[in-house]
């Protein structure tokens, strides 16, 4: 079978024939119906996680389970299915309440994930290792489905922790309107009723932004943004900051915006820096840096997108696109979420 594969960081990926695999005892062999491009690939491609290869890339994965295992128990040939990404050791506490990906003895694994140390799903067939990774889809095609597993958990989970926060009178201010800020948006207004304000440098994402929802729209590279902001909230300031950058500017702009009793989410992977002083940060403010989301809340982000409350804006392509689209993600031209379908 064709796939996309990981051969060692600092190489570009390969497309290559590699055996259709077998399931084992327990686990499920899937059909790949479309896997997700995200722009996390490409910290793994440059070596920036250690990972040891060669293995098959594609870490938001749905398709139709293909074969079962011996000893898999409720699921059927045929069923359309979300894959979870967060690969942990499926007993310790935070795997038993389903929080997969704060796994305690996540050092210790020597795979992250399908197409995080283990082949994923930028093939046409793919192993899942256990029957509890996988998420019923419904109706949903999952082509469309599959950066649902992702680019919307990620940034539920972290819309989910702050909604004690997401009052009525609150403000969110959500920072880069790519994949996962388009997500957020649209989980924000399906969620909650405080207002948004919507921050990029891009004035076609400012557009997306506007209809999704978001009641505010900033360019955040205009020395005025901080300013504009500002004028805004008043002395609350921002209630819940969701940084889905990560770049210096982003940050900087983000806390020094947040007022007391605030949050402060920090979700991208640019490179940049939070510091911290005493008496710097507002008093009763929170950071966080989240990492994915529990299977339970992808069980509920399916939920939203089965409601039409939420939907992935993607363009898809065939396995043997994968360099090139890996090249427009580079260079920032892939305006949603490219999903590769074998």
């Amino acid at each position: 079978m064709k796939a996309v594969r990981f051969i060692e960081g600092g190489r570009p990926p390969e497309i290559v024939d590699i055996a259709k695999p077998e399931p084992g005892p327990g686990e499920v062999l899937l059909r790949i119906g479309g896997a997700g491009v995200c722009h996390s690939d490409l910290h793994v491609l440059d070596g920036e996680v250690p990972f040891k290869g060669p293995f098959t890339l594609g870490h938001e994965n749905a398709g139709w389970i293909e074969a079962l295992g011996q000893g898999v128990t409720g699921w059927k040939e045929g069923d359309a299915v979300a894959v979870y990404g967060p690969w942990g050791c499926g007993s310790c506490h935070h795997c038993q309440t389903s929080a997969e990906n704060y796994c305690e003895n996540h050092a210790s694994l020597p795979t992250f994930g399908g197409g995080l140390g283990s082949d994923g799903g930028m093939a046409e067939y793919m192993i899942v290792p256990d029957p509890r990774l996988l998420v019923p889809l419904g109706d949903l095609d999952p082509a469309q489905a599959a950066p649902l597993s992702d680019a919307a958990l990620t940034p539920y989970h972290a819309i989910r922790a702050a909604q004690a926060k997401l009052t009525p009178d609150a403000t969110v201010l959500v920072t880069g309107i790519g994949g996962l800020g388009q997500m957020a948006l649209q989980i924000l207004k399906a969620t909650c009723s405080s207002r948004i304000v919507a921050a990029d440098i891009s004035a076609d994402k400012l557009e997306t932004a506007r209809k999704l929802g978001a009641d505010v729209v900033v360019n955040s590279g205009a020395k005025s943004a901080e300013e504009e902001i500002r004028d805004l909230v008043g002395g609350r300031g921002v209630t819940v900051a969701l940084d889905f950058v990560g770049a210096q500017a982003t940050i900087d702009l983000a806390s020094s915006l947040i007022g007391r009793d605030s949050r402060l989410t920090i979700v991208g992977l640019a490179g940049g820096t939070l510091s911290y002083n005493a008496n710097t940060m507002p008093y009763g403010s929170q950071v966080m840096v989240p990492y994915w989301g529990t299977r339970a809340e992808l069980i509920e982000v399916i939920a939203l997108a089965r409601s039409g409350q939420i939907k992935a804006d993607i363009e898809t392509h065939d396995l043997d696109e994968a360099v090139k689209v890996y090249d427009r993600l580079r260079e920032g031209k892939v305006p949603g979420r490219a999903v590769l379908v074998p």
